[in-house]
């Protein structure tokens, strides 16, 4: 018994996901197809409806690849009862066995393991699957046609895993009212009566049926002129595209298309309406976020424009800003209002004396105007992880690899400790032979086994972190938009932080005290929008700052004592407002050697000290007692973020 699928041909819309679909079932070679886009529109009922419709009288199978899946379960493994019993290692299919033939589905493929992708997408691209592992060497036919669902702002495949999905889609919902509405009507036709429904749409469906078998019988007589292979590769090369896996995937899927339509010979509509399908997620200039390289040189050169010919609004900024840094400017100094070296206002005085200015700045708080900076543009940021220890973690994740106490992850080794009974029956019939004949065999078993011979496998995975992000929202953030590119190298790490399943918080310091903007969460949303709104101006509470992302860690760390969670500060290192009497930066050294004792949390410090001819390097003075990795903001704003294992410093 099996449940009543929904006809393939009843689906409204979707009509590029369909086409796709079927050009693969045509022509498995084309490589499978990735669907992108939002849920609750139709993904997996078209794919579900599409094996139903190649089963005929016989089911394809539809096999669903669950995202917990591990190495074993997807490529197969040693039966492990067969193997006690006879002596020899028997071999266990798996899911890509079952899959031959049919349809392999895997939803929400970019939340996988790497090394999952890589199993599927090369049994895909071979139509075998291979294991050389444990002892086995086994290889099975695996042809089957792979489609993946994933939602792009979740995080987006590895371009190397990506590439090898033949076929593009995406998928929106139906923004005519009349389609939606006959959407809905349909559905409660099936839902009502299933036979009746299906038996209204039967006909088109074995249409659709014969006219599949009719291509694949055609498919191989369907020839490709000379001049269209030329056609091609220039289409591939206008594009920029890497390698050459789109101009053959454009080839194979043209051939579907024209045999589709029993056609023998490919023209050049064929091509056009296959190409989208093909370039959508190889074009090089939209498999990433706009780069931040050519973006920043026209932004400078609007902001030197705007800085030598300011408009009536920018000479009101200027003048206001003048207004508050004249407020809160050392007495003594010369400096005139036309001097125009911002830095060196904020920078003229040392870091003993600058703390000792709480009186003149309790004065002129009021005077101090607020501002809020626009966001600067996005950029993908280099990984961010906390080194493998030995340490067994649950949960989920695409971050930091660790080993894991589930029957999750790769196996990559032993051990004789017993947690999870995931037996690992190569090192335990290694360290089970030297003894076999010596023991006593009554059970008839070709291994006799005994407990200090059962060995466990070692599993790996990523996982989670929680990024707490400490934000330095002071006046000295305001000069010369500096937090504005403070804000955009938070909100890259805020959506790198959701790519990869991070919980995360968020936290700012200015006037008096630190405010915990956003607590633990998952909504880089919510994160974002905080974030925009985020005032500047006032005082630098540095050590609240301090005090309070170090709570959130230590609170957060009584629920899950395992957990690794890692503190990023966004500052310059400034301080003139201290918690108690003692001078403000000599209570943020204090503080910062004592919270370095606590070795479960991982600190990072992004300095944004602007370069001058006066640079204190506060920040990096902070960052060496924190026992944190430090960079400059400009590492940030490059693309150039350096791996926290490999302790980069700028």
């Amino acid at each position: 018994m099996h449940s009543v699928l929904y006809p393939f041909s009843a689906v409204t819309g979707q009509e590029e996901l369909k086409h796709a679909l079927l050009l693969n079932a045509v022509n498995p070679r084309i490589g499978g197809v990735v669907v992108r886009g939002e849920k609750g529109t139709a993904k997996s009922t078209t794919v579900r409806a599409l094996g139903e419709l190649l089963s005929g009288q016989e089911r394809s199978p539809v096999v669903t690849l669950p995202l917990n899946a591990t190495e074993d379960m997807v490529a197969g493994g040693i039966d492990f009862q067969c193997t006690m019993r006879d002596g020899c290692r028997v071999f266990q299919p798996g899911l890509l066995s079952r899959a031959d033939g049919g349809i392999l589905y895997v939803d929400e493929v970019n939340l996988l393991d790497d090394h999952i992708v890589d199993i599927v997408l090369d049994a895909a691209a071979s139509g075998e699957n291979r294991v050389e592992r444990e002892g086995i060497s086994f290889c099975h036919p695996a042809s089957f046609v792979l489609v993946g669902t994933m939602n792009p702002e979740e995080g987006e495949l590895r371009p190397q895993l990506l590439d090898r999905f033949g076929l593009c889609v995406e998928v929106h919902a139906e923004s005519i009212p009349e389609q939606r509405v006959e959407l809905m009507l349909r559905r409660e036709s099936f839902d009502d009566d299933r036979e009746a429904f299906i038996e209204r749409f039967r006909e088109e469906n074995q249409r659709l049926a014969q006219k599949i078998t009719a291509a694949r019988d055609l498919l191989p007589t369907v020839s490709m002129p000379g001049h269209l292979r030329g056609f091609i590769s220039e289409l591939c090369r206008e594009n920029n595209v890497a390698g050459h896996r789109a101009d053959l995937c454009i080839e194979q899927a043209a051939r579907a298309n024209a045999a589709y339509r029993e056609s023998r010979v490919v023209e050049l509509d064929d091509i056009t309406s296959v190409a989208a399908l093909v370039l959508a997620h190889r074009r090089r200039d939209a498999e990433l976020p706009p780069p931040p390289e050519p973006p920043q040189p026209d932004e400078e050169e609007r902001q030197e424009e705007r800085d030598e010919r300011p408009d009536e609004r920018d000479e009101q900024k200027a003048e206001e800003a003048e207004q508050g840094d004249a407020a809160e400017k050392p007495q003594g100094r010369g400096k005139e209002p036309g001097d125009e070296q911002p830095e060196d206002r904020q920078d003229a005085a040392p870091p003993e004396g600058a703390e000792d200015q709480d009186s003149g700045d309790d004065a002129e708080e009021g005077s101090v105007p607020e501002q809020v900076f626009e966001i600067a543009a996005p950029f993908k940021v280099r990984p961010i992880t906390s080194p493998k220890d030995r340490t067994m973690r649950r949960g989920s994740g695409k971050r930091s690899r660790s080993r894991v106490s589930q029957k999750q992850g790769r196996y990559t080794k032993s051990t004789m400790k017993r947690r999870n009974n995931d037996i690992a029956l190569d090192a335990t019939l290694r360290a089970a032979a030297p003894f076999q004949r010596h023991r006593d065999n009554r059970s008839g078993m070709a291994v006799i086994l005994h407990d200090q011979d059962i060995r466990e496998k070692v599993r790996e995975k990523r996982l989670g972190n929680l990024l707490i992000f400490v934000v330095d929202a002071s006046g000295s953030m305001g000069a010369r938009g500096r937090m504005a590119a403070s804000k955009g190298a938070v909100m890259s790490l805020l959506i790198d932080a959701y790519q990869k399943r991070d919980k995360l918080a968020l936290v700012s310091f200015r006037k008096n005290e630190a405010v915990v903007n956003l607590p633990v969460t998952s909504s880089v949303e919510l994160a974002g929008k905080l974030l925009r709104e985020m005032p500047v101006g006032g005082r630098t509470p540095f050590a609240a700052g301090l005090v309070k992302g170090y709570e959130i860690a230590r609170s957060h760390l009584m629920k899950e004592p395992d957990a690794r969670p890692m503190v990023i500060f966004v500052t310059d290192g400034k301080a003139n407002k201290s918690l108690g009497s003692g001078k403000p930066l000599d209570e943020v050294f204090e503080l910062s050697r004592k919270i370095a004792l606590e070795e479960r949390i991982r600190f990072l410090v992004v300095d944004t000290e602007e370069p001058g001819l006066v640079n204190f390097g506060l920040a990096r003075k902070i960052a060496g007692m924190l026992q944190a990795e430090y960079f400059k903001i400009d590492d940030l704003q490059a693309d150039s973020l350096v791996n926290i294992v490999k302790n980069a410093t700028s």
